[in-house]
């Protein structure tokens, strides 16, 4: 009986070395949200929807993936104006390009349950690549919370007079908290 007792401990141990490894969606409460400038003056808005999905073991962050699918037309300033030119031809055109769509995989550890991944957007039928740094709270629902700078000019978000960087200036600061919860 004494040698199934070592077994079983390594069994277990084995088991629990695979406990955080899980594929997750996105939960409700989540945000993705955007700011810059027009003129000197800050502005921010937020995506109305989005969807994640997330696989990730902290022991294993090099096998991380993440995919986020944006409908544009979800966009809000808070102002009906802007929101209108956003979702014409010279920003987002999102009856042409109805989506956007963030995609990672292999995670780099910062240290202290931070994170970055070094990931492909694609906006406006143009695909970049940006660095998302991330915050990684573990749990039975965890939380990532990031932050990402996208050079607008290059995916063409901003035409015309508004590719005028003194207008709106090429870099916009994303950020976003996705609740998750297991797939």
């Amino acid at each position: 009986m004494k040698p199934v007792l070592p077994l079983s401990a390594c069994l277990l141990a084995l088991a629990m070395s695979h406990v955080h490894a899980a594929d997750y969606v996105q939960a409700p409460g989540s945000t993705l949200a955007f700011a810059t400038s027009y003129e000197g003056e800050v502005f921010s808005g937020h995506f109305g929807r989005f969807t994640t999905t997330v696989s990730f073991d902290p022991a294993r962050p090099a096998d991380g993936k993440l995919d986020v699918v944006i409908p544009l037309a979800s966009a809000s300033t808070a102002n009906p104006d802007r929101d209108e030119t956003l979702q014409g031809p010279d920003f987002f055109d999102s009856e042409r390009f109805p989506q956007a769509r963030y995609t990672a995989s292999g995670f780099r550890d910062l240290g202290d349950g931070r994170y970055a991944t070094d990931g492909m957007l694609t906006l406006r039928g143009v695909s970049e690549p940006v660095t998302l740094t991330f915050n990684w709270t573990d749990g039975a629902t965890p939380v990532l919370e990031g932050k990402a700078t996208v050079q607008r000019l290059r995916f063409n978000v901003g035409g015309g007079d508004w590719a005028d960087v003194s207008l709106i200036p090429d870099p916009v600061a994303v950020s976003t908290r996705v609740n998750l919860r297991p797939k």
